[in-house]
């Protein structure tokens, strides 16, 4: 059967990213189902562009399931995923649909992990983070364990300027009163948030970061087996000692009516960039190992807007589901597909690596 008539589905389809990804999924050739539970919004969409929709919550399992039947792939981009990912993926092992989403959440990718033999028994795919979270950084972490295999600590980074969309200002909240993560001997760990800092050159200068709990701390190890992992973002030494202010206050931060609150006024704060503003504003990766005899390899460089990368990359690894004949279980995006995965995207740079190996001898 060709691609093009298989069923990809896009949940949540009215939010910032997912009419992003409808609208290149359509350039691209593809006539997605477009889904959610907004049935204004969905209805307006599918009349707009021609495309069939389907309306449903994610309150009931039963129901996702009915509704995923005949769906080849689902790219789900409906959070905080937090509370989205389980039904939905729970679902798509019912229906033997593939999963993919656009979650940066390290629960979230453990959930999927935990999942990875119901996956293989189904034989359907669980992908999350086929956007800018996680595809670049996860991308580099595979090389450059591939450069250094006897790697023991790996470092991933990102500078970006980009504004946030109302979906990822509220999983930001939903940080403040989870704090800090990083792996530390194979296990992920609790940290204060702010927990390190040190100075990075991202690709456009050097500059104070810290430490953040990005998806990596779960995605990277399950695909370099690293065992200890930081994820930075620049931050001025100011910045990061009003977040490390916020340790004192994260059982107040954690909250419902608090998180509540924050998310709603998140909500409606936040719209994400346009289309002039993703153009021009570019994100900087940059990433180091180092093992125990103290050698280091670092690397840098750029990619697209990560809303860009994010519709880019979504729709890139629905078109490789539903092209390629791939064994069922959990995988991270290097996996998946490879690790060169972004290097194929549109606004990709080439990745520049420092071996400082060559220098110590």
């Amino acid at each position: 059967m060709n691609p093009l008539d298989k069923h990809l589905l896009i949940y949540g389809a009215n939010g910032y990213t997912g009419k992003l990804i409808v609208d290149y999924a359509i350039q691209q050739g593809f006539r997605p189902i477009v889904a959610g539970r907004n049935k204004a919004a969905i209805a307006a969409m599918a009349d707009d562009k021609d495309l069939p929709a389907r309306i449903f919550d994610l309150a009931s399992v039963e129901q996702i399931t009915n509704n995923l039947k005949d769906i080849d792939v689902v790219i789900h981009c409906a959070g905080p995923f937090s509370q989205t990912a389980a039904p939905m993926m729970q679902a798509c092992l019912n229906s033997h649909t593939h999963y993919t989403d656009i979650t940066g959440e390290i629960d979230v990718f453990e959930h999927a992990q935990a999942l990875n033999g119901a996956a293989q028994e189904a034989g359907i795919v669980l992908c999350p983070g086929v956007g800018f979270d996680v595809i670049p950084t996860d991308c580099l972490a595979s090389q450059l364990k591939d450069k250094m295999p006897t790697a023991t600590h790996l470092a991933l980074g990102f500078d970006s300027g980009s504004a946030m969309s109302p979906g990822t200002a509220k999983t930001s909240v939903e940080g403040l009163g989870a704090g800090g993560k990083v792996r530390a001997d194979n296990e992920i760990i609790s940290v204060p948030l702010g927990y390190k800092t040190r100075k990075i050159d991202f690709g456009n200068g050097e500059k104070n970061a810290v430490t953040i709990p990005w998806g990596d701390i779960s995605t990277a190890f399950h695909s370099t087996r690293i065992p200890n992992i930081e994820v930075y973002i620049p931050i001025s030494p100011r910045g990061a000692k009003r977040m490390q202010r916020l340790n004192a206050f994260r059982w107040l931060l954690g909250l419902n009516f608090v998180q509540n609150f924050l998310k709603n006024k998140a909500g409606k704060s936040s719209r994400g960039p346009n289309a002039e503003q993703r153009a021009k504003l570019k994100t900087y990766i940059w990433g180091e190992v180092k093992n125990n005899c103290g050698e280091i390899i670092s690397a840098r460089f750029e990619t697209a807007n990560g809303y860009e990368l994010t519709y880019l990359g979504a729709v890139e690894v629905a078109r490789f589901l539903l092209t390629e004949e791939v064994d069922g279980g959990a995988y991270t995006p290097s996996q998946l597909i490879d690790n060169q995965l972004v290097c194929r995207l549109p606004g990709t740079s080439e990745i520049i690596f420092d071996d400082h190996r060559a220098l110590k001898r």
